[in-house]
């Protein structure tokens, strides 16, 4: 064999094994900015914007700087935001002393449309993707019980997705025609994680057998990530994956974790976050591809000095997202970057040393 043909061959080796031991790769994006206040309710988007809550104000980090913008509509109590987009932030405020709103923005405190429905008291917005926004409203329409709300834009156009025989529901996420959450039948205490395609008649009850309660909070519209109760197991939490339906279910906790939960997903990567022995009991950001085995504790690629982590979102190419806490308390927006895939590196190179070895035999040939 030429030397050159080996050196082809041993590099393509070499690069396949050093891919393979990495995984992902972090970056710190930016540390929050907040003077003098306790961060809280965090969600970092895949545009590596966050939102959350500070002062009792809801916030808006658009980094690098990680300065904030406070979103606490004129004459609201409070607020707090908790999902966001790359243009868009959801989630409520409080209009008087026992009330709260449902509250859209588009990146300022003037911008905030009070999406709450007419009928209901009060109202939260906990998701949203394309022209949709999902949360809960509730009032004496409904005993004051929860119902899942679906909005376009205003509080007009408010549907309530809350089934026949459930007493409550919520909806946490949507792709934008899909929505997932949660609902108590009548008459049960346990939460049953949730589907709809944007009626309350099209609810698929995703609870799977042997777990006692569950809860759905992302959806691509062909898989749906969430938690579920395991039956006999404590109130630890599973982090879950589905694919349209309860039979369907699988079980995504790692080996070592006591708790998990799933929170985001593209369709191929599912992420989140869990705890267990393995962790010392902290919250650790999590990825997966569709098995427990396949998880990827994503703490353990940041310094020592974060002593906490959760991913909240993951883009079309498997980046994930999401925040760690260091050991002073400060919050850090964090990406993981995908790296190629070990086959995907050892094909292209390989496939370079063979097409060399080709050039070369068929120079020879003629």
């Amino acid at each position: 064999m030429p030397k050159g043909e080996f050196l082809c061959i041993f590099a393509a080796v070499a690069l396949t094994a050093s891919s393979a031991r990495a995984g992902y790769t972090y970056t710190d994006l930016y540390t929050f900015q907040v003077p003098s206040a306790t961060v809280g309710n965090v969600s970092v988007d895949t545009s590596g914007k966050s939102v959350g809550r500070a002062n009792n104000h809801a916030q808006l980090w658009n980094g690098p700087s990680g300065s904030a913008t406070d979103l606490n509509p004129s004459s609201y109590l409070s607020s707090v935001a908790v999902r966001n987009n790359a243009t868009q932030q959801v989630g409520w405020g409080a209009p008087t002393a026992s009330s709260t709103h449902a509250l859209l923005w588009t990146g300022t405190a003037a911008s905030a449309v009070d999406l709450n429905p007419s009928g209901f008291t009060d109202s939260d917005a906990e998701g949203l993707s394309g022209s949709q926004q999902v949360g809960l409203a509730y009032g004496p329409a409904t005993s004051n019980n929860s119902h899942a709300i679906l909005w376009t834009g205003s509080a007009a156009s408010a549907v309530d997705l809350n089934p026949s025989g459930y007493s409550y529901s919520t909806a946490w996420g949507t792709n934008g025609t899909q929505q997932v959450g949660y609902g108590h039948l009548t008459g049960d205490s346990h939460e049953r994680a949730l589907l709809w395609n944007g009626t309350a008649a099209s609810f698929v009850d995703l609870n799977p057998s042997g777990f006692g309660a569950s809860n759905a909070f992302a959806t691509t519209g062909t898989q749906q990530v969430g938690w579920g109760g395991v039956v006999g197991d404590g109130t630890d939490t599973r982090a879950l994956l589905w694919a349209g339906n309860a039979a369907s279910v699988v079980n995504l906790n790692p080996s070592g974790f006591t708790f998990s939960q799933a929170l985001a997903t593209n369709g191929t990567v599912q992420a989140g976050y869990g705890s267990g022995p393995s962790t010392g009991n902290n919250y650790h950001a999590l990825a997966w591809t569709g098995t427990a085995g396949s998880a990827v504790d994503l703490n353990s690629l940041l310094p020592a000095t974060f002593t906490s982590s959760t991913a909240t979102s993951v883009d079309a190419t498997g980046n994930v997202y999401g925040y760690a806490v260091d050991s002073g308390g400060a919050y850090h927006a964090i990406e993981w970057a995908a790296t190629p895939e070990p086959s995907s590196l050892a094909i292209l190179i390989f496939g370079g040393s063979v097409t060399l070895r080709r050039r070369r035999t068929d120079s020879i040939r003629r």
